[in-house]
């Protein structure tokens, strides 16, 4: 059973920059690859971007040019730079496996970007 505890979240003005962490528990973390989400009010959960065992990477166009996926295999923790944020960036974000599945949707980390 893997766990999945998403953080780094928070306030930001437009233009700031955050960095999302999640850390897993379990030692089959390497095998996957991971993917951070996110679901903005009354929106559905939407893929920002997802990075492979290997390291390669996948960006939605929203998130093109602006967001990091970066993953520590020792560590057991995938991260999101977030630079450049927008105000449509306010969403809770997740962290996955990629595909994701259900039993691995943690509780989030809530990012908000206003001025």
């Amino acid at each position: 059973q893997v766990q999945l505890v998403e953080s780094g979240g928070g306030d930001v003005q437009p233009g700031g920059s955050l960095r999302l962490s999640c850390a897993a528990s379990g030692s089959i973390f390497k095998y996957y690859a991971m993917g951070w989400f996110r679901q903005a009010p009354g929106k559905q959960r939407e893929l920002v971007a997802y990075i492979s065992t290997g390291g390669s990477s996948f960006y939605a166009d929203s998130a093109k040019g602006r967001f990091t996926i970066s993953r520590d295999n020792a560590e057991n923790t995938v991260y999101l730079q977030m630079d450049s944020l927008k105000p449509e960036d306010t969403a809770v974000y997740y962290c996955n496996k990629y595909p994701p599945i259900t039993p691995y949707w943690g509780q989030g980390t809530q990012v908000t970007v206003s001025s």
